[in-house]
């Protein structure tokens, strides 16, 4: 079950991912190193400090990719119909 925090961070659309994946990597004390690292074990690609940080910076990380981050993570991204 997520925590109200952890709704709230990824709930909130109107951050950037960059925003939102550093949140997540605030609340779990963890760095962009250690994920980098979590990415490559889990993808079978290699991933680096640098390569994570330029796809935040830049805005051009994959949807996919932010998946697999939030899902390393113990995170779910949640969409609400916002149409009502």
């Amino acid at each position: 079950m997520l925590t109200y925090k952890q709704i709230c961070i990824i709930k909130n659309m109107k951050r950037s991912a960059k925003e939102q994946i550093k949140s997540m990597l605030a609340l779990r004390g963890m760095t962009i190193t250690k994920l980098a690292e979590m990415l490559s074990e889990h993808a079978g690609k290699k991933y680096t400090l640098a390569s994570v940080s330029n796809k935040l910076s830049r805005g051009t990380m994959p949807y996919s990719e932010v998946q697999m981050i939030a899902e390393l993570l113990g995170f779910e991204i949640i969409f609400n119909d916002t149409s009502k």
